[in-house]
């Protein structure tokens, strides 16, 4: 018959070949599509969060080395205890504002059975390796260290992280320059401790850029828009501004206290006062860049009743109330602007603690310290038999 024709047996195999290899085709093409893809790979976190996971960290070391060094203090009667107490509160309120609710790990050791943290260490992240008990003069060290670092984060974070940095880093400077005078270190001696910018640097050259402003400024952006970039200009001059009346005030407020201060004060005010009128100057300068006009200087002020009974507390609340202004010029500024008010931020903050102000844990900021949340307690450690 046809069908048994030699001839034909080639064909029907080869269209047997054919059929088994689409079939083959079809299998493997079936199975690569079940078998899952690899999941890609998680995206680095923004720079501020990577800043503010940091700050944490280094907060909560350093709090542990900080509470180590009190409690063995206290048992033994070394010196400092009080200067440990103080940098433990201190961090302990820096790690709470730090805190974030993505945060899974925040909690940390007991203070009193932290790791401790080595003389002479310059950061809080080698201390954890080692068993030696701690020092003043390590922890301050560390401390200062992590001051500038915070700093230095803040002048390329966002806006609001920044201000957060920004003031944590002062205050982490400020403390570890009062746990260096407790362990009768020199200040100077303390990593970077002059890293910070002048508050006399990052002025405009001129106010050329102030000709260039429109001759109106538009409104404010509506609820729920994002405002324009002239608009953000207008609220970093308002900043500014306030900046500006802030040194105006603290000008005026210095004349008048210079001949009701003691002589041991007086030369340290004829500085500040100084420092008062370069700094109005300079940011006068800022506002008109951002094309807004600075507020002129009145004739006079209304000085707290109290002021000329007692200058040092008056000049101290003035100087505690100027951090704020400086706070928000960091969180709208960037660039050399910003450099220039987190370096004015550590100036008023610095004369704020010459006259006994207190300037909180995070100058710049005000924090609300009831609202924090709440360090994560750490499960008690199990016995390991030795």
């Amino acid at each position: 018959m046809k069908e048994d024709d030699p001839e034909n047996r080639p064909k029907l195999r080869y269209f047997r070949y054919a059929v088994i290899s689409f079939t083959a085709l079809v299998v493997l093409s079936l199975g690569f599509s079940l078998i899952p893809a690899d999941p890609p790979a998680p995206a680095d976190p923004p720079f501020s969060e990577q800043a503010r996971a940091a700050a944490l960290q280094d907060s909560l070391d350093l709090r542990t080395a900080a509470g180590r060094l009190s409690a063995s203090a206290a048992a033994g009667g070394g010196a400092g205890p009080a200067a440990a107490d103080k940098t433990v509160t201190l961090l302990t309120l820096q790690a709470r504002a730090l805190l974030s609710p993505a945060d899974p790990s925040a909690a940390e050791d007991d203070p009193a059975s932290a790791t401790p943290l080595p003389s002479g260490q310059s950061g809080p992240a080698a201390g954890a390796a080692t068993t030696a008990e701690p020092t003043l003069s390590g922890l301050a060290s560390a401390l200062s260290a992590s001051g500038v670092q915070r700093l230095t984060d803040a002048a390329k974070a966002d806006g609001g992280m920044a201000r957060l940095l920004a003031g944590a880093g002062t205050a982490q400077l400020l403390a570890a320059e009062d746990l260096a005078a407790a362990a009768g270190v020199p200040a100077e001696t303390l990593p970077h401790a002059g890293a910070a910018v002048s508050p006399a640097a990052g002025a405009p050259a001129s106010d050329s850029t102030a000709s260039a402003c429109p001759s109106i400024l538009p409104a404010p952006a509506a609820a729920g828009q994002e405002p324009s970039a002239a608009g953000m200009s207008a609220v970093l001059g308002s900043a500014l501004s306030a900046a500006v009346a802030a040194e105006q005030q603290g000008l005026y407020a210095y004349q008048a206290a210079l001949p009701r201060l003691g002589a041991g004060d007086a030369p340290a005010a004829e500085a500040f006062l100084g420092q008062h009128r370069e700094l109005a100057a300079r940011a006068a300068a800022h506002t008109r860049a951002a094309c807004s006009a600075p507020p002129a200087q009145p004739p006079g002020f209304v000085l707290d009743p109290g002021f000329l009974a007692n200058p040092r507390d008056g000049l101290a609340r003035l100087e505690v109330a100027s951090l704020s202004a400086y706070g928000d010029v960091i969180a709208q500024a960037d660039g050399g602007l910003r450099s220039w008010a987190i370096a004015a931020l550590q100036s008023a903050a610095r004369r704020a603690a010459h006259w006994d102000g207190g300037v909180g844990p995070v100058p710049g900021l005000p924090l609300d310290e009831d609202r924090l949340p709440e360090l994560p307690a750490s499960p008690a450690p199990a016995s390991t038999g030795t």
